[in-house]
């Protein structure tokens, strides 16, 4: 399989400690800080490099000259491509993660004993979504993933983290495409996902806009769609759905209310954890009487907390937020808008939970915010460095009562943080 041409000689280094993101970090003999993967505090390696800009080098260690003592062998070959925390023990992990939490609210006066880092015992087979990606040999056709650092791929006939369900309906879709002699140039990806019951649902992108209906699909999962999608796009766009068998919708029951959704929905890869950090909102949101959820989703956190109003800008989202209010029986206001324009709806509201994507709060959301002041703002997050970002932002105005890190994605380096603030 093809893989990144080597333009850089090999570096050797120490690392000091991990850093948010999930790289080693040490220095080199000209002061340059180095990045580097499959890499833990304490270990001299050999690394390749990948990427290299003005002091900053981002590499992948390819042989461990000292050895951590945390360092264990990973359980999937292909761990580097999802999870490349598979090296280190599990107790190492969270508290790897708690540390790069603290550091990194440091900056706001919070220390490591004012953040709770949370987490439970499935550090495998937790995930209820997974994505492959395809590769074809004079052996035929396999799953694969991308192998990180470069544009090559990786053959796997599944993962660790994935809920068992999710890899048997991937093989079984892999081998009727194996039986269709369907070749890997016309695939893009296939993404499988699964509800606590272990009932699957898959998208299967492709590239062929003629792409057949093939016998034995309706048989590999609950429900799976056929999608053309572009070929000079990297993403797994949607461009046109080909066909669907079966039912796409699944349904699980968190925090008291039946939530449905599918295999494209903005929803959480690990509902139990998940579902402790929806009964955490929902009580610290309790005592007050008007509430609205930005970036609701489909809608999972708002229902649960009695919001007033839900704001969601993506249609399929809004789609299962719609079934799901009604099911609930609440009077919720459905605003289908970007959260940035929505800006109103915030207007004479006591508690705000937001969990906005990666890029965190838009600034017109932030001066909102300042400018109406409601008694409390609740804030999922999935970057810790936007995260603080957003409540230096706030500050003073709104002061942390609490701040709670969560293992949502184990063995990986993603940390998930939820912080409530009040007005001051």
């Amino acid at each position: 399989m093809a893989s990144k041409n080597k333009t850089y000689p090999d570096i050797q280094l120490t690392i000091d400690k991990l850093v948010n993101g999930g790289q080693g970090m040490g220095s080199l003999d000209d002061g340059s800080k180095a990045f580097v993967w499959n890499a833990l505090p304490g270990e001299r390696v050999t690394a390749s490099i990948t990427k290299k800009r003005a002091g900053i080098i981002e590499a992948i260690a390819t042989e461990v000259l000292e050895v951590s003592p945390e360092r264990i062998k990973p359980a999937d070959e292909a761990y580097m491509s999802t999870s490349p925390w598979q090296v280190m023990t599990w107790e190492a992990e969270n508290r790897h993660k708690q540390a790069i939490l603290a550091d990194t609210f440091q900056r706001l006066g919070i220390t490591a004993g004012d953040i709770k880092f949370t987490h439970n015992e499935q550090q495998w087979h937790y995930r209820n979504k997974m994505e492959y990606s395809f590769w074809g040999n004079d052996e035929g056709l396999h799953l694969a993933l991308f192998e990180r650092g470069s544009h090559g791929k990786q053959i796997i006939t599944g993962s660790s983290l994935a809920r068992p369900e999710i890899d048997m309906a991937a093989n079984k879709i892999l081998q009727v495409l194996r039986t269709a002699n369907t070749r890997a140039g016309v695939l893009k990806a296939i993404t499988v996902r699964c509800d606590q019951d272990g009932r699957t649902v898959a998208a299967l992108f492709v590239k062929n806009q003629r792409f057949p209906k093939l016998a034995g699909l309706e048989e590999t999962c609950h429900g799976i769609t056929v999608y053309y999608s572009n070929p000079n796009s990297p993403a797994n766009v949607m461009t046109r759905q080909l066909y669907t068998f079966g039912e796409v919708t699944l349904t699980d029951r968190i925090a008291g209310h039946d939530i449905s959704y599918d295999v494209h929905s903005f929803f959480q890869v690990n509902l139990p954890l998940f579902a402790d950090a929806v009964a955490r909102i929902t009580r610290v949101s309790a005592a007050l009487s008007s509430k609205i959820d930005l970036y609701s989703g489909v809608g999972t956190i708002g229902i649960a907390a009695g919001a007033g109003a839900l704001v969601e800008i993506d249609s399929n989202n809004i789609h299962y937020a719609t079934q799901n209010i009604a099911r609930a029986g609440g009077q919720v206001e459905l605003i289908h808008a970007s959260t940035e324009t929505s800006l109103a709806s915030i207007e004479g509201v006591d508690s705000v939970i937001v969990d906005p994507p990666r890029a965190g709060l838009h600034k017109a959301v932030l001066a909102k915010l300042l400018a109406e002041t409601p008694r409390q703002v609740v804030y999922l997050s999935c970057n810790p460095v936007t995260l603080m970002r957003d409540l230096g932002g706030l500050a003073p105005t709104y002061a942390i009562e609490s701040l709670e890190g969560y293992n949502f994605f184990p063995r990986t380096p993603h940390i998930e943080a939820l912080a409530v603030l009040k007005k001051v």
